[in-house]
């Protein structure tokens, strides 16, 4: 029979899949103090892409965890590489950085044997997934526990999305976030608890930086959450989301009225920290994406610098197709 050791967190942890053709995999873990390095690195022989992909996976999961400690680092590694669309490690993934940060126990003996995949992560949900073979739903039942996804508050908010072309789209970015207990950072400052994983770093960084910011201006959302960010086109350049991506969070908080339909801005700020809202390049084709695609219960808002030259009758065609807009130079006005 298998025991569990309760020694003290390991430095090194491994977990095994096996992939649909046959082949056993092996993901193995290890932490080393962070020293300014990212909280989780990834390797796959020859394959970035599934590196990257594990990263997202890894970090999205540990978004309802009941704490969050990030002065290590964990790397893990995959001795082969799956075939392109195999999801089937994603589970292994997971529990070996667990078990290397010592949140979950290290069996005696073999490594344990995980499969599973999952597009909700960040709900602690899984797919097809079983642990030495007893199927699970969420990552709540390998400790007895409840699933945690209804304690996590999803929404989303649209930005006009314009590139020039028969691309031009509304935009979606979804804030989810989990509450967690008063000092359950371990020393963690506020932009640590937010990951933005589909993102590259310099992007990851403005997504931190305004939600921190505009948390300070809210005075009651720092040290109380663990905070997901997605976006349903993570390819884009510019600012221009950052009013979305906060009335997101604002809404997920519970600290503004829920709309009838969907909440449409754009805007951007140098000042979250003040509540500020300043205006984005693109005016035009922007407004003219927004009154084409605008919705019945749709709430508009856009920039107060905007209001003086928006086309005339705009605020009406809205109207008329049941949106509400405002324009706004402060969070927290509407």
């Amino acid at each position: 029979m298998t025991t569990l050791s309760m020694t003290a967190t390991p430095l090194n942890a491994a977990c095994t899949c096996l992939l649909a053709d046959g082949r056993r995999l092996t993901i193995t873990a290890s932490r080393r103090p962070r020293a300014n390095r990212a909280d989780v690195k990834c390797t796959v022989p020859g394959v970035p892409a599934t590196a990257a992909q594990m990263q997202q996976v890894v970090r999205l999961a540990r978004h309802t965890e009941a704490r969050l400690d990030s002065r290590d680092q964990v790397v893990l590694s995959m001795d082969i590489a799956p075939d392109s669309g195999q999801r089937e490690w994603e589970l292994a993934a997971v529990l070996a950085d667990r078990m290397v940060r010592g949140l979950r126990p290290i069996p005696v003996g073999a490594p344990p044997m995980a499969q599973g995949w999952s597009d909700r992560w960040h709900l602690g949900q899984a797919s097809e997934a079983t642990v030495d073979g007893v199927a699970i739903g969420h990552l709540g039942a390998l400790d007895g526990h409840a699933d945690l996804a209804s304690a996590v508050s999803s929404v989303r908010a649209w930005f006009p999305l314009h590139s020039g072309g028969i691309n031009d789209a509304l935009a979606w970015v979804e804030v989810s976030v989990f509450a967690i207990e008063a000092g359950a950072h371990d020393d963690t400052g506020e932009e640590e608890t937010i990951t933005a994983p589909e993102l590259d770093l310099a992007a990851q960084q403005d997504v931190r930086q305004a939600l921190a910011g505009a948390r300070h201006f809210d005075g009651h959302g720092l040290g109380r959450w663990r905070t997901v960010v997605r976006f349903g086109q993570p390819r884009f350049q510019g600012g221009s989301y950052q009013l979305a991506l906060v009335m997101a969070d604002r809404l997920a908080r519970g600290r503004e009225f829920v709309p009838r339909g969907r909440l449409i801005a754009t805007g951007t700020s140098k000042a979250w920290h003040a509540g500020m809202v300043e205006s984005v390049e693109g005016r035009e084709p922007k407004l003219a994406l927004i009154s084409t695609m605008a919705a019945p219960g749709d709430r508009v808002l856009l920039p107060a610098d905007w209001e003086a030259s928006l086309p005339p009758g705009f605020a009406a065609r809205l109207r008329e197709r049941g949106a509400s807009m405002a324009c706004i130079d402060r969070i927290g006005l509407i």
